[in-house]
């Protein structure tokens, strides 16, 4: 396992290449459509705040995957009605899309009951498109079943989970004290992009370790990592064909996504607590300040 790789301090400057500008010819699918599956029954507030964090980052259009459209469950078709309200650009019918963000809100696959399983069926499907991907939370168990560009977004818990789920037992408290290390043995042995979250984010892929700048400790609230997912999967979806076409790697876009994260965070506390939701709000002035600079 390679954990010597150099670390690069991620900034501004390289955030700036993963913000694409639209030209008067874009239109709202050439500037890349997002899939989403997020939230479920029992965390239906992580599906309002992807989509809303992914909208103001700026896509083309949003894809959400309602908890099962042709299953007129009340308890599932209400995350769906949360979505619409609080985003009504949003679409909810099926059609093509350029990346997927997989997982935020969504509980494990086992043990769980009719309306988690139906929740994993959507994971499924999506993951059988083999595009550029963003697993979160509940999709993590997914990782390595993607032939496409794969970020995986775990915090420490988490990620001790799925390594020792896959053979290397190791707890939390170990990757919390060594996360330099443990990001790049988990990229290697999964062999995927991951993004290790915690007061300083690390990145690691199979031949590059980012750190991101210490993050404000008023960003360890409640909703903060879906808001996280969705910006990230909205940077993503518009930059699917330089992903494809290894012009940027996805994990330098999740690179950029943490930073505008972590920036929006900072924004919005200004020294004081902060929710999730107003972490959202922030996404736009950022992104000004980024690509003015």
């Amino acid at each position: 396992m390679k954990t010597n790789l150099t670390v690069k301090k991620w900034s501004q400057r390289d955030a700036r290449r993963c913000i694409l500008i639209p030209t008067d010819l874009d239109h709202k699918y050439s500037r890349g459509v997002l899939g989403v599956v997020t939230g479920s029954r029992q965390y239906p507030g992580a599906a309002v705040l992807s989509t809303r964090a992914a909208g103001a980052t700026g896509v083309g259009a949003l894809r959400f995957i309602a908890p099962n459209e042709s299953f007129e469950w009340q308890p599932l078709r209400i995350v769906e009605q949360l979505v619409a309200h609080r985003s009504p650009e949003v679409l909810f019918t099926n059609g093509k899309v350029s990346a997927w963000l997989l997982g935020p809100g969504i509980g494990e696959k086992n043990p769980g009951g009719w309306a988690n399983r139906l929740r994993h069926r959507d994971l499924r499907k999506a993951v059988a498109q083999n595009l550029p991907t963003v697993l979160d939370a509940g999709a993590l168990y997914l990782t390595g079943s993607i032939k496409a560009p794969t970020l995986i977004t775990p915090h420490c818990a988490e990620l001790a989970r799925l390594l020792t789920n896959r053979g290397t037992s190791v707890t939390s408290s170990a990757i919390e004290g060594d996360p330099k290390k443990w990001v790049q043995a988990a990229a290697s042995q999964l062999g995927v992009s991951v993004l290790l979250k915690g007061s300083i984010t690390y990145l690691a892929d199979a031949s590059q370790l980012i750190a991101l700048p210490a993050a404000t400790p008023w960003l360890a609230t409640a909703g903060s990592g879906d808001v996280l997912a969705g910006i990230i999967g909205a940077l993503v979806a518009t930059n699917a064909q330089a992903i494809a076409n290894e012009e940027v790697s996805i994990l330098e876009v999740g690179a950029s996504g943490a930073l505008i994260h972590a920036l929006a965070a900072e924004h919005a506390s200004n020294g004081a607590p902060i929710s999730a939701l107003q972490i959202t709000e922030s996404i736009q002035q950022i992104l000004r300040k980024i690509l003015v600079k």
